[in-house]
């Protein structure tokens, strides 16, 4: 049984940082591309960040390029962002997603198949 866990998140001041992390299993963890979503109300889901299966490839938005930035571990099967320099705009859930192969670091997200339960992210001024 496939499960995509997200511990982190919490509320942080504006202008802080967090760290996200997402533990994988019961999948061939390294053979998927993997993406950070978020959903905020009034909002369409949106793609932040997306990794290849080895690592070689990622994606941001405009809206967190230079201030977030996935990685993963693949020994681990954990997936991680890295999110600085935050503001009100970043207030959202957050989900961990597996897209299986052939895949890209683009955020298509209907193309994700595994899919986190997600961690709120709340940022604070």
């Amino acid at each position: 049984q496939v499960h995509l866990v997200e511990p982190g998140g919490g509320s942080v001041q504006a202008g802080g940082s967090l760290r996200l992390s997402c533990a994988a299993s019961g999948y061939t963890y390294s053979s998927y591309c993997m993406g950070w979503f978020r959903y905020a109300p009034a909002k369409e889901r949106e793609g932040v960040a997306a990794i290849s299966p080895r690592g070689a490839s990622t994606y941001y938005p405009d809206s967190v390029k230079g201030r977030f930035t996935i990685s993963r571990d693949n020994a681990k099967n954990t997936l991680y962002l890295q999110m600085s320099s935050l503001n009100a705009e970043d207030t959202a859930m957050y989900y961990c997603a597996a897209r299986p192969l052939p895949c890209t670091v683009l955020p298509d997200r209907d193309l994700y198949k595994y899919w986190g339960q997600g961690t709120q992210v709340t940022v604070y001024s």
